[in-house]
């Protein structure tokens, strides 16, 4: 098919020229005192020679001027070819654990003209892992005075550079630069902000980061509990009285306070400034929610006026907590301590039988020395001591 149109276009061509050529038209051109005559045919073959010649020469003088514009989107073509390659080298050096190598790529690429906050941002981060500080700092000097992103870049790394020599002050100041800077709402920076406030003990700002993440789904739900049980840890060994104390636990939530971590501390501390119905209270709900054996037996170290309420309390715990032995521990304790003497034993040598404990043989010495059998007493603490641990 493709042939035969060519030889169909050829005959059409040779019927043209054979039509053109038998034609008696002419065209006269006067210039005074100049006449020309010419023949048709040969008129519009000049006519469009003329038109190719002058349609080439016009191309020929924009190609002239439009040179140097080439040669120079050409030459920065090259230029950002060799860029792309560093970069992929430098990305490929430092994300292999290869940082001497990342720092080298970033180097040239600056040298060879670059002006992208990545080389030195790049360079910055593999002199930090090679503990070679000044060098890390005249490289992230060099990201200054960038674009927004780039400052972004800049001080995200500052930041991560100041918390890992553990600068929290510092860090926290490049982050609020970074916040000034109009950047808001940054997952990165909410999470450095968050190891930022927990370096410099700001356990207020933690919970308050920590609330953040989480409604933004960005943290894991289980590192989140375990940041927000290690801010109230904190806060409770942070207050110095009974007043904050108790101030300080009616802010926990319900669920956080009768975690076993958070109830000993608790406990503990409120017993230290003398509150100690309010610490069997916290200890009583704590494990009337979950069981905790290290925790009951911190229940007999908590003796309010009510001894035999917290006894006969320990008790229904023991019907259906028979064989813990930090409860048995606890019920000797409070049975000392209230002098019946015969249950306090039982219940202790109970206890030593399942378990064994320095706290046990220890109160059947004071229970001993109580009985005036000083020669048994000194066996049950030597049996302690054997249970310390060195």
């Amino acid at each position: 098919m493709k042939y035969l149109l060519w030889i169909l276009g050829l005959f059409a061509a040779a019927v043209a020229l054979t039509t053109a050529a038998h034609n008696s038209a002419f065209v006269l051109l006067v210039y005074p005192p100049y006449r020309i005559e010419l023949s048709l045919t040969l008129f519009i073959v000049l006519l469009l020679l003329a038109f190719v010649f002058g349609y080439g020469l016009v191309r020929l003088i924009n190609t002239v001027v439009q040179l140097p514009t080439h040669v120079k989107k050409f030459r920065q073509e090259g230029a950002q070819a060799k860029n792309r390659e560093l970069l992929d080298e430098e990305l490929g050096a430092f994300f292999e654990g290869r940082y001497a190598a990342a720092e080298k790529a970033a180097v040239r690429a600056m040298e060879s003209g670059d002006t992208s906050a990545l080389h030195p941002i790049i360079a910055a981060r593999s002199a930090h892992e090679l503990r070679e500080y000044k060098k890390r700092d005249a490289y992230l000097s060099a990201a200054e005075g960038k674009t927004i992103g780039d400052s972004t870049m800049r001080l995200m790394t500052a930041s991560k550079f100041m918390l890992d020599q553990r600068d929290p002050s510092g860090a926290l100041t490049a982050l609020q630069e970074l916040r000034d800077s109009g950047v808001k709402g940054h997952l990165g920076m909410m999470s450095l902000e968050l190891k930022a406030h927990q370096q410099a003990g700001n356990w207020d700002e933690v919970l308050k980061v920590l609330d953040k993440l989480e409604k933004r789904a960005s943290i894991d739900a289980t590192l989140a509990a375990q940041f927000r049980q290690q801010a109230w840890l904190e806060k409770i060994h942070q207050q110095q009285d009974l007043a904050g104390l108790i101030l300080c636990l009616k802010n926990i939530p319900a669920d956080f306070k009768r975690r076993s971590k958070i109830a000993a501390t608790a406990a503990r501390a409120l017993m230290q400034h003398g509150g100690c119905p309010l610490a069997q209270q916290l200890l009583s709900d704590s494990l009337n929610a979950q069981w905790d054996s290290e925790l009951v037996a911190l229940y007999g170290d908590c003796q309010t006026g009510d001894v035999v309420a917290e006894i006969e309390q320990a008790e229904k715990w023991l019907n259906q907590h028979k064989q813990d032995a930090g409860l048995l521990l606890t019920l000797g304790k409070l049975c000392l301590h209230q002098k019946l003497w015969g249950k306090a034993r039982n219940y202790l040598d109970a206890s030593t039988s399942i378990a064994p404990s320095h706290a046990a043989y220890t109160a059947l010495g004071q229970l001993a020395e109580r009985l005036g059998k000083s020669d048994e007493a000194f066996k049950y603490y030597q049996r302690a001591m054997e249970l310390v641990k060195p």
